[in-house]
């Protein structure tokens, strides 16, 4: 398919013979004497590039440029001029022209611009098509109440610049939620930092975060940016912001308020525009009342709080996530996508997941690779996994209702088995400790008892 040019002046000798040259290079070519017929013809016709005179009757070339980047930002637009300054050309470039060119038009000067314009938009597509797959990739799944409060509430936010504090438990998902915030924000041209202030040694975070000159420390071989610096007109993500010392907390307050800092070793002052979003897995409550977190870095991080629900609390999404985690498996494994049976979801769902959504992607990774068959029955799914069910539909009466004593003890001892395993998330040895027997005698009765 070729590129479609919308050529507007009104002089009809120059629209003529462009439309005859351009014709000939194979393009598809439009035509409009004044800016009110290329608006039209514009959303009509959708032209993938437009040759624009400035001077014509009615609106002038650089206010129908201001109406085409207002209702189609991404159309290139290449302004033609017989009386071309650097004032307009100033202004057109500021409007959003691609290129402007002077009359008397060269022909082959024009055809380099439109090649050039032509690419420039190829690339834009490009861009934009990865960032939406990068969108896809880190987007919250699941249709449950609270995953659609927790979506509505990351629209709401994400267009704005303000800051964000995420909470939520383990596995949650609280790296998705900036990055989905941050894909739908204004900053999304420009870097994402991500900081795991957990992992980063007490010694090492000045650094990281503030970089450093040659010779500040020992091993400072040379001059490093931080954190911050990259991370400058685009969006830093501080995840585990808790775990963080009180005096580095200090320090981050102090560049945030000001957003200003110097290198450590440095005596120049950066300043620094730069988008936080922070997150936790503790109550920041609780911990500024223990004296682990300051007061005044809480109320600077806490503009927009946002709530990651764990698993537990949107267990109808389990069907959908195990559905989503066999696809992703068989696709990067090269095998066809597995099903799970519904007693086997069943199972899933009355589990407490204390490991939330990573929890439950690592466990059905490992039944996409180790189950045997095409559907995964509950069977295949480790025993540490199956008492949740049991001890919501265990009352008593049932083993009351076993009218063979051995047959009513295997019962109880098949469900006392399964709860604690599951409180000691299905480690055999540490179970085996807190029952009070040996591992090898724990090993025995799982296989009694078909576990």
């Amino acid at each position: 398919m070729f590129p479609t040019i919308l050529v507007v002046d009104d002089e009809p000798s120059i629209v003529q013979s462009m439309k005859g040259l351009l014709s000939d290079e194979g393009f598809e070519v439009l035509t409009a004497s004044n800016g009110y017929e290329a608006l039209q013809m514009i959303d009509n016709e959708s032209p993938d590039l437009i040759l624009l005179d400035i001077w014509m009757p009615g609106i002038d070339g650089l206010e129908t440029l201001k109406e085409i980047k207002t209702s189609n930002p991404f159309i290139q637009v290449i302004i033609i001029t017989g009386h071309g300054n650097i004032e307009t050309a100033v202004k057109a470039t500021k409007l959003g022209a691609f290129d402007l060119i002077e009359k008397p038009l060269s022909f082959d000067k024009t055809i380099v611009a439109i090649n050039n314009a032509l690419n420039f938009r190829r690339l834009e597509e490009e861009n934009r098509f990865l960032r939406k797959k990068t969108l896809e990739k880190h987007s919250i799944d699941g249709q449950s109440g609270p995953i659609q409060t927790l979506k509505q509430k990351i629209a709401a936010v994400a267009p704005k610049d303000s800051w964000v504090l995420i909470y939520g438990e383990n596995g949650t998902g609280k790296e998705l939620v900036a990055r989905t915030i941050y894909q739908l924000s204004p900053r999304v041209d420009k870097p994402f930092v991500d900081v795991n202030c957990a992992a980063i040694p007490e010694a090492l975070i000045e650094s990281n975060l503030f970089g450093h000159e040659k010779g500040a420390f020992r091993g400072a071989t040379g001059k490093k940016r931080g954190t911050f610096e990259m991370a400058n007109d685009g969006t830093i993500f501080l995840d585990e912001i808790s775990d963080m010392s009180l005096k580095t907390q200090a320090k981050i307050l102090r560049v945030l308020q000001e957003q200003k800092f110097q290198r450590v070793g440095g005596g120049r002052v950066l300043s620094v525009d730069v988008r936080v979003i922070a997150a936790t897995n503790k109550n920041l409550r609780q911990e500024i009342e223990k004296g682990n977190f300051r007061e005044d870095l809480y109320h600077r991080l806490n503009v927009v709080p946002i709530e990651v629900p764990s698993l537990r609390e949107r267990q109808e999404d389990i069907p959908l996530l195990v559905d989503l985690f066999l696809r992703e498996s068989a696709r990067l494994n090269g095998e066809p996508p597995k099903t799970m049976a519904a007693d086997a979801l069943e199972l899933l769902a009355h589990y407490h997941w204390p490991g939330n959504v990573r929890e439950l992607k690592n466990l059905v990774e490992h039944l996409a690779i180790l189950a045997p068959d095409a559907v995964i029955t509950p069977e295949d799914i480790p025993v540490g996994y199956h008492a949740g069910l049991l001890c919501e539909s265990a009352p008593s009466e049932k083993y009351l209702g076993i009218d063979n004593f051995k047959e009513a003890k295997k019962a109880f001892e098949r469900f006392y088995i399964r709860s604690k395993l599951t409180d000691n998330k299905g480690n055999i040895t540490q179970t085996a400790k807190k029952i009070g027997v040996g591992r090898s005698y724990l090993h025995k009765k799982l296989k009694q008892l078909g576990l």
